[in-house]
């Protein structure tokens, strides 16, 4: 089910028309040489003063066409996955975090490997996240293969489709030779992609060097991508949202013409991380109210023009699991799915992306799994069914135990875990009167328990660890990987006590 939000035709026609202005008269700023030459053989020209890079309105439809409406991921075995397109929305955590708020201990602290790979084998089992992604950054690895690592940390440990994206010019070459290896070769990669590649739009109408880059490898391999402009309303771009939403879709339709131009019919998604920048705190919440409106505008936007979407959602801004997280988190979780955005990310995050959560990702595939609950198809009784069920009542019968109840129910009522309360008071207090962090943080170590690796030939992991260190001398020592059920306590802790000290063998 996809609620049309009422926005008026006439601002999606202002929002379309004043991108494309911006797009033929102002321009974007392409930072990279080898895609500025592509770009320019193609037709292409610069501004005659400002040397931006100038896309007429007929070029922009055109790329607008050729972008298919729906493609399909698949898992690391190659099976069909999720496809993306349409009104079906999938959830999948939320990126770029700095550090993590430690489960165990409370304590927000910058994030290692064992977080990471704690973090893949609890996403891994989550029922309403549909794929993974490199949720966030960890610190005991060289910068140059950090977007590797945490993508092979993903491979060795479940088999679902990432989102991920690369902070180094050649991060997507190494990432897709990794992924290459779950391929028969290159063109199965592309036709079976495994990831979604973010590309991201700087602001001001520009592309850096390493965006056009890990544009130009996705577009070599067939790596579906994102466009994902992060938007922030006062301060790079108009605070009205109207405007804003003009300033936005210039930047993802500058991404979508350039990559289709290159490459005709390659499949990615029109996306964004809008913030509203408030002059008083100088803070910049993606959980705004204002944020979510412009993310409403551009997702409008998006699908009238034939896309699937991309949105930055179902996370909170603030410090810690509480209130405010809850209720953030379920607006653009709710917003999300009856909007029908097709990849949300954002679930697990705190405090502007800077943090990530395991316990509130616990909390938040429960938040996702109510939402998209709510916005499923609805399916008529019959017309008779609700008369019938009338009469059943009045004649003494009872509803509990009739046929209609029982055949219904099982899809009808959501039961949420446990990490949602609805117990009776009594019950709660004979459980010892766990507050929601309690029961988050007890989900995550329940189901880290229960985590079953997969199964993964040492020769394919031995290769994989080679494409890492490629091209780097010395090679860099690689972080310990931590068996299932490992760590049981805090990891950086002297007091971590170890089950099964075995670690992946080192290549």
């Amino acid at each position: 089910m996809r609620l049309a939000l009422q926005v008026p035709e006439q601002a999606l026609d202002e929002i379309v028309a004043g991108a494309l202005r911006i797009l033929a008269e102002v321009g974007v700023e392409v930072g990279s040489e080898a895609l500025r030459n592509e770009l320019m053989a193609r037709g292409l020209r610069p501004d005659r003063t400002s040397g931006r890079i100038l896309f007429p309105p007929d070029l922009v439809h055109s790329a607008i066409s050729s972008t298919p409406n729906s493609f399909n991921l698949f898992d690391s075995e190659g099976r069909p996955h999720a496809e993306i397109g349409g009104d079906r929305t999938h959830f999948t955590p939320g990126s770029s975090a700095l550090h993590i708020l430690d489960h165990r201990t409370g304590v927000t602290r910058p994030a290692t490997t064992v977080d990471f790979v704690e973090f893949v084998r609890l996403a891994d089992g989550l029922p309403h996240l549909s794929y993974l992604a490199t949720a966030f950054s960890t610190n005991d690895v060289p910068v140059e293969i950090a977007d590797a690592w945490r993508l092979f940390l993903c491979l060795t440990n479940s088999h679902k489709p990432v989102v991920s994206g690369a902070f180094t010019a050649r991060g997507i070459q190494r990432m897709a030779e990794m992924m290459a290896l779950f391929r028969n070769d290159k063109l199965d990669l592309a036709a079976r992609p495994l990831a979604i590649m973010t590309i991201t739009a700087t602001g001001h109408f520009r592309y850096g060097e390493d965006s056009c880059q890990n544009l130009l490898d996705c577009l070599d391999w067939g790596i579906p991508i994102e466009i994902v402009p992060v938007t922030l309303m006062g301060l790079i771009a108009p605070v009205t949202p109207v405007a804003a939403a003009a300033f936005h879709v210039a930047d993802v339709l500058a991404g979508v013409t350039m990559a289709q131009t290159l490459r005709p019919g390659h499949p990615l998604l029109f996306g964004g991380a809008p913030a509203a920048f408030h002059m008083r705190t100088t803070a910049s919440p993606m959980a705004a109210i204002e944020a979510m409106q412009l993310t409403t505008l551009y997702v409008a936007a998006a699908k009238r023009l034939g896309f699937p979407t991309q949105a930055y959602l179902a996370l909170g801004d603030g410090k810690g699991i509480d209130a405010q997280a809850g209720a953030e988190t379920f607006a653009g979780a709710l917003l999300a799915t009856l909007t029908g955005v097709n990849s949300v990310s954002g679930p697990g995050m705190l405090d502007y992306v800077l943090v990530f959560s395991l316990a509130k990702l616990a909390l938040d595939d429960e938040l996702c799994g109510q939402a998209l609950h709510f916005a499923r198809e609805w399916q008529a009784d019959g017309a008779d069914s609700a008369v019938e069920l009338a009469k059943v009542i009045l004649s003494g019968g009872h509803l509990l135990t009739h046929s209609h109840t029982r055949s219904h129910w099982p899809e009808a009522l959501y039961l949420p875990g446990d990490v949602i309360d609805r117990l009776n008071r009594d019950a709660w207090e004979r459980a010892g009167a766990p507050g929601l962090i309690a029961r988050a943080a007890a989900e995550v170590n329940r189901r880290l328990a229960a985590y079953q690796p997969i199964s993964l030939d040492n020769r394919l992991e031995t290769e994989l660890r080679k494409i890492l260190i490629s091209g780097l001398a010395p090679a860099p020592h690689l972080p310990e990987t931590p068996q299932p059920q490992t760590f049981i306590l805090n990891p950086r802790s002297a007091t971590a006590r170890r089950q099964r000290p075995r670690v992946r063998n080192q290549s």
